[in-house]
């Protein structure tokens, strides 16, 4: 009877969560080009797209409406607060603060959003109408189903 050899990287090639992290960093740096005139990383970009779109917001409630932990929000937050893009102002009580999107973050936002659109034409371009749209419905159910 013949010996199979084991795989020595474990069905890494076949890794759902090594795919995903190599498509993610692959678009993040095509995003990450697309707002460098603007001085935005695309990590950025939703947090200011979500506290100009929702108000002041609580760090909880805007990690929830990013699907990311607080951790990782807040560090993503630091370099926002540094350049006066957002500040975070006291809530309700003094344990909750609130992100708040500064007249300078709606000014960096207005010049990233056409850097955005254009990156979002870009990927939808290359991909093509079919893949990008069955792209767009699998990471969607990906999102909602995901037993977390």
């Amino acid at each position: 009877m013949a010996e199979t050899k084991k795989n020595p990287t474990g069905g890494m090639h076949d890794c759902t969560n090594l795919a995903l992290r190599k498509a993610s960093r692959t678009i993040t740096q095509m995003y990450d080009q697309a707002l460098a005139p603007c001085g935005l990383k695309i990590t950025q970009f939703p947090i200011l797209v979500t506290a100009a779109r929702q108000g002041p917001l609580p760090v909880a409630r805007m990690a929830e409406e990013l699907v990311m932990d607080r951790t990782t929000l807040s560090r993503n937050l630091k370099p926002l607060v540094r350049e006066s893009w957002v500040e975070m102002i006291p809530g309700k009580d003094q344990r909750e603060r609130l992100i708040k999107i500064t007249d300078q973050g709606k000014e960096v936002l207005d010049a990233a959003l056409p850097l955005w659109r254009q990156a979002q034409t870009d990927v939808h371009t290359a991909l093509g109408d079919t893949v990008w749209q069955r792209l767009m419905n699998d990471l969607n159910k990906v999102t909602e189903s995901a037993p977390i």
